[in-house]
């Protein structure tokens, strides 16, 4: 059989872009030796049919309530799968509370949204966006659930994958088998293929800006590796072989609104899940992988630019002068004691930026392995 090519129940063939691979029960990691290979539940293993499946799933605005939107609405490849705004807009109109995050390597993250100690799984987490109320997204509910299926049941695609990708199942086309698929997808999404990933493999050089950018991301100056040293960018890690995994989230003295520690709710981070008042305004750190396309920034998308997010940290904080959140951040009391005021020279600042701009992986941005399949069609 064709490597590009694979043969589904009752005749139908699929064919996979590049290099996928074919057999449903083996899915090769292709990894360089700095990355390790990423934890996969028991419950939903990888196989060729199911990330396609899930790719379909992925764009499919059927999906959704009002069947016009779909998770690439606010998650788009050429943006490293974010949506260039600072809050999405829901199913009804209303905004998100917080910046859609990318998805590039998100098989790696220990727990996933902005501040949700308890969602350790995609799966767990796409019951977010799918059934969430606050806002609505997708608008899934149980009114509606019964329609949406056999809306993809209508699908000439749909049923004869569902079958192959879940083949242990009498009846594989259901919500909980569109979760799993989607979230084996997501999985799919592998970014290390950035200059800087050349470089440490010695196939491409850094400009010397850039490797002074380097040095001071990793070094006691700006002490960025501190939060965002791990091969992903990050501090939440979690891979194949991990023992223990910590979960740290943190305050960046973003603001301070009531001279107390006080942060927007309902924005107020760890705090909503724990209530303590040590927790106030601690999100965890993102991935800085592609950072120089997943704009605006922070966890309520409240900074425009790269330039203006390495301006704040080099302040040890943000100043708000006026407004309802008028407060000077870097005087938080529960600020990370990571978050110090350095005072970076212009050509320090030119420097970072340089280096983090070399982590953007153009190939993800591209990749048809991740693009929309349904684009001629829809």
């Amino acid at each position: 059989m064709n490597r590009d090519c694979l043969r589904l129940t009752g005749g139908l063939f699929l064919s996979l872009a590049l290099a996928w691979p074919v057999s449903a029960q083996d899915w090769a990691w292709e990894l360089p030796s700095h990355v390790p290979a990423p934890r996969v539940p028991e419950d939903n293993p990888m196989s060729a049919v199911k990330v396609e499946l899930g790719r379909r799933l992925f764009y499919d605005p059927r999906l959704s309530a009002d069947g016009n939107r779909s998770c690439a609405s606010c998650h788009q490849q050429e943006r490293a799968f974010t949506d260039a705004k600072a809050l999405s807009e829901g199913g009804t109109g209303l905004l998100t509370h917080r910046n859609a995050p990318g998805l590039a390597n998100s098989a790696w993250n220990a727990t996933y949204n902005w501040a949700a100690p308890a969602v350790v799984t995609l799966e767990r987490q796409m019951e977010v966006p799918l059934f969430g109320d606050d806002p609505i997204e997708m608008g899934v509910n149980d009114g509606n659930r019964q329609l949406i299926l056999e809306r993809l049941r209508a699908e000439p695609l749909y049923p004869p994958l569902f079958q192959e990708a879940f083949a242990d199942q009498a009846q594989p086309l259901n919500m909980a088998s569109v979760i799993k698929a989607i979230s084996a997808f997501e999985r799919s999404i592998v970014s290390v293929d950035s200059r800087y990933d050349g470089y440490l493999q010695g196939r491409a050089a850094l400009s010397g800006a850039e490797q002074r950018g380097m040095t001071l991301f990793f070094g006691e100056r700006a002490e960025c590796h501190h939060c965002h040293g791990s091969f992903n960018f990050n501090d939440q890690v979690v891979h194949a072989k991990s023992r223990v995994v910590e979960t740290q989230f943190h305050n960046t003295g973003l603001y301070n609104i009531d001279g107390a520690g006080g942060f927007p709710f309902p924005n107020r981070g760890l705090y909503e899940s724990t209530a303590q008042p040590q927790d106030m305004g601690a999100f965890r750190a993102p991935s800085l992988r592609n950072v120089a396309v997943t704009g605006p920034y922070m966890h309520d998308g409240s900074i425009a630019t790269l330039e203006q997010v390495i301006d704040t940290y080099s302040a040890g904080g943000r100043v708000i002068e006026s407004g309802p959140n008028r407060g000077d951040g870097r005087l938080n009391p529960y600020k990370s004691g990571l978050i110090a005021r350095i005072d970076l020279s212009p050509q320090e600042k030119q420097d970072l930026l340089a280096f983090l701009k070399s982590l953007t992986d153009e190939s993800l941005l591209n990749d048809p392995r991740f693009s929309d399949p349904w684009k001629h069609k829809h």
